[in-house]
């Protein structure tokens, strides 16, 4: 059984440790304010991350709720055994939420919206009565919106062509905390996806307009599936990867819903996925958080293919002498030569100087811009030099070799670009 990195799951609301942080209330006023609500929708890691993240709830914690018959663990309910047992417990996770911030009826309405409710004792790849999707109340009023949202949502999914409901709402016997290592998973676990079971159906329907993706059919493209929730990959995604990405091959975000004109082989369920397009269809695709310096291997290997730039960039090789890009860069106007890749300033005109070796000459680059590596190889003790953005070999620094008495940085032509100033 597939175990998700991100997934929906049960939601347990305490009532403890809200009112010293009440910022308008008093102690006594918050607690009258907070509430407890168990909401099951599959999995419980990344539930925790995402109610949390909503404004008004206060904490989430991983356990386990109505189950019986055996003790309560996280071993014990994957066993084999249990898988379709009706006594087996859900994961949960345990939610404060302060009603005067988000309401009952909106955090049900999220819990609804956030998976799956037709499929019965599953969420995508994950199945198994631990799964089951259930609402546990802790009071009458609870009970009562839950049916009446519940209700609600059908007749949006009927119309939408999914089935019935499966589920099931009923009071909340007791909670038992998940072993600590399921607590905070997300952030003990950085690398992952966020699985989105949702059906795309919501209570509220805002009439967006129509994604045009015309201009996506044309060329190389890259498009990122985001998610329609929070998903603390697609933030880390673009936090470490692509808001300071400024490559020729544009970067389009998407959600799984607005794909159309597109042909899409892989599965669209996750966030973030990266999807690598050629004329509007896909070549191939990662799904998950991917690091910097791993995004750039795989644009590398889209980009530039079986190149002597991939070469360069990726096995450290070494332009020929006087090559061609060699000879139309030499000669360049005034601006600014870039990474291949990330499109980051590497170099400027006004530091190029020609040195007759057939290579790009430069006195410094960029500010930042590169890394210095130890290059013991070929029998030789030099300086490599190493797109700080992308991590790309470039060449190699020459202490002192250049006019002056200045540095010489012998740089690769085929793993630049230029851009007049």
């Amino acid at each position: 059984m597939t175990k998700l990195i991100l997934c929906t799951s049960l939601i347990t609301v305490s009532l403890t440790g809200y009112a010293l942080n009440a910022k308008n209330d008093s102690p006594m006023q918050a607690s009258m304010h907070v509430q407890t609500l168990v909401l099951g929708s599959g999995c419980f890691w990344g539930a925790e991350k995402r109610y949390e993240a909503l404004p008004g709830v206060v904490n989430a914690v991983s356990g386990y709720a109505d189950g019986s018959g055996f003790k309560a663990s996280y071993r014990n309910i994957t066993a084999p055994s249990r898988r379709f047992s009706e006594n087996n417990y859900a994961e949960v996770v345990q939610v404060t939420y302060n009603t005067n911030r988000i309401s009952t009826e909106t955090l049900l309405k999220k819990y609804f919206e956030s998976h799956d409710p037709t499929q019965l004792n599953r969420q995508g790849n994950d199945i198994g009565t631990q799964y089951r999707s259930t609402i546990l109340t802790s009071n009458e009023e609870q009970r009562e919106l839950a049916n009446k949202l519940k209700q609600e949502y059908q007749t949006y999914l009927s119309k939408a062509g999914y089935g019935d409901i499966k589920t099931i709402i009923k009071p909340l016997d007791t909670f038992y905390k998940a072993e600590s290592y399921h607590q905070d998973y997300i952030a003990k676990n950085p690398d992952g996806y966020c699985p989105d079971h949702s059906t795309g159906v919501v209570f509220n329907k805002v009439d967006k307009a129509k994604i045009d993706n015309s201009a996506l059919l044309i060329g190389k493209q890259i498009v990122i599936i985001d998610s329609n929730d929070y998903c603390p990959y697609c933030e880390k995604l673009k936090k470490e990867v692509t808001n300071d990405y400024k490559g020729t091959i544009a970067i389009t975000y998407r959600k799984a819903d607005e794909l159309d004109q597109l042909t899409i082989s892989s599965p669209t369920w996750a966030t973030p996925t990266l999807i690598f397009l050629v004329d509007g269809k896909e070549v191939f695709s990662h799904q998950g958080f991917i690091n910097r310096l791993d995004f750039y291997k795989v644009l590398g290997a889209f980009k530039l293919g079986d190149s002597e730039a991939y070469k360069v960039a990726f096995n450290s090789r070494t332009d020929s002498p006087f090559c061609k890009q060699y000879d139309i860069f030499k000669n360049t106007p005034d601006g600014q030569f870039v990474d291949k890749l990330s499109g980051v300033p590497l170099f400027d005109t006004q530091d190029r100087f020609k040195s007759g070796t057939g290579w790009l000459s430069f006195t410094h680059p960029v500010k930042g811009s590169v890394t210095e590596h130890e290059d013991n190889s070929y029998g030789m003790q030099r300086i490599e030099i190493r797109s700080k953005s992308s991590g790309i070999h470039l060449g190699h620094l020459f202490p002192k070799e250049g006019p002056n008495n200045q540095d010489r940085y012998c740089i690769n032509a085929t793993v630049l670009e230029f851009i007049p100033r």
